[in-house]
């Protein structure tokens, strides 16, 4: 193996580590299985009860112990499900840590199964809602879960990683295949484009798929599922292993959904604004201390949500904060005149790529002859 390429391998295995730390900071797990647990998390552990009953006979299943092990975006998703008169009443949801909006979002499935019989609500059709499917689908299971159990059936408990062929999907997968494959053998202004057009509108605003931060930790607290993540998955293959083979920043140039709204942006206007290498550097300089601040504040296990304001989730535009929509706007604007301005001066996930492909932490010294 060349040096370099032993370089990059280092440079991309610290930074798995380092995120690694991240995620058991944030949720004490790696891959599923348990590293720390706080002393709350453990006494709600131990004092909750899979079912409990009020006064006028209501039954509430609560879930964190049936629907251990399904995970939403950022962890798991448990759920209390209310059973009057063998009817599915109420679904409230418990304490989380997937991003608000998207949560909100996703929570108005609980309306489909209100007025269900446990039976049928184990195997009623709900699809998950476009723009926060992770979290959707683990709502889906957990009720799943809650309803079977109430129900007492035999049936084989289902899990949020069920595998479902849809056109979203499909679409995703194809377009995401052709971003990894295609700019590898054939290099056509034109395809670039309609390859930007594709991932804006499939993978960003119909998909709502993209790599962001919260992604990376979310995958390596909780592990995820080849079927169902896809899509993603290729994403961070493009993102980590294709700079060990000399493709450096392949997925922010090719696949990157606001990537390529900034790059399509930049192409329509042939006067730029000038920047002095000086001022190019100073921003550039501001991009690794901000992630330098951020990293920092994470591997001492404070302000993870500032994971929920990167720009990329403004393309899941009636889920997404005011203030990322703001943040998206200003900079697809500035891509009129400047080229890139998010990736190249701001773009947390960008740097940790560039951190990663780079190797330069690592010099391997030359053998003296």
């Amino acid at each position: 193996m060349k040096k370099d390429n032993i370089q990059r391998l280092l440079a991309l295995l610290t930074c798995c580590l380092v995120m690694m730390v991240v995620a058991v900071n944030r949720d004490g797990t790696v891959l599923g299985h348990k590293i720390k647990q706080d002393t709350d998390t453990i006494a709600v552990t131990q004092k909750v009860t899979i079912e409990r009953a009020t006064e006028d006979g209501t039954r509430i299943i609560n879930t964190t112990t049936l629907g251990k092990g399904i995970t939403g975006y950022a962890g798991e998703v448990p759920l209390e499900v209310y059973i009057k008169d063998n009817k599915i009443t109420k679904i409230v949801a418990l304490p989380n840590k997937e991003t608000p909006d998207f949560f909100e979002e996703a929570s108005t499935l609980f309306a489909k199964w209100q007025g269900l019989e446990p039976e049928k609500a184990v195997t009623a059709k709900v699809d998950a809602v476009s723009g926060a499917t992770f979290s959707s689908k683990a709502i889906i299971a957990n009720v799943r879960a809650a309803a079977q159990y109430a129900a007492q059936t035999k049936q084989e408990q289902p899990n949020g990683n069920t595998f479902e062929w849809t056109w979203q999907y499909i679409a995703g997968l194809i377009v995401v295949l052709m971003g990894a494959i295609i700019p590898l053998f054939y290099k056509n202004k034109w395809m670039r484009r309609i390859q930007f057009i594709l991932n804006i509108a499939v993978l960003g605003l119909w998909c709502g798929t993209f790599v962001s931060y919260s992604l990376i930790v979310s995958f390596l607290s909780h592990g995820t599922n080849w079927e169902t993540s896809a899509v993603p998955l290729i994403m961070l293959i493009t993102a980590f292993i294709y700079p060990l083979f000399g493709k450096k920043n392949y997925y922010c140039n090719n696949i990157c959904p606001y990537g390529s709204i900034q790059e399509l942006a930049s192409s329509t206007t042939k006067k730029k604004w000038k920047m002095s290498k000086e001022t190019t550097k100073r921003l550039e300089l501001f991009r690794e201390i901000l992630w330098t601040i951020l990293m920092m504040l994470m591997l001492v296990g404070t302000a993870f949500q500032w994971m929920d304001y990167e720009v990329f989730s403004a393309f899941l535009i009636t889920t997404a904060s005011w203030v990322v929509l703001a943040i998206a706007v200003v900079f697809l604007l500035l891509s009129f005149f400047v080229p890139r301005p998010y990736c190249r001066f701001v773009c947390p996930t960008g740097t940790l790529f560039k951190i990663a492909q780079s190797g330069k932490v690592f010099k391997i010294p030359n053998k003296k002859k």
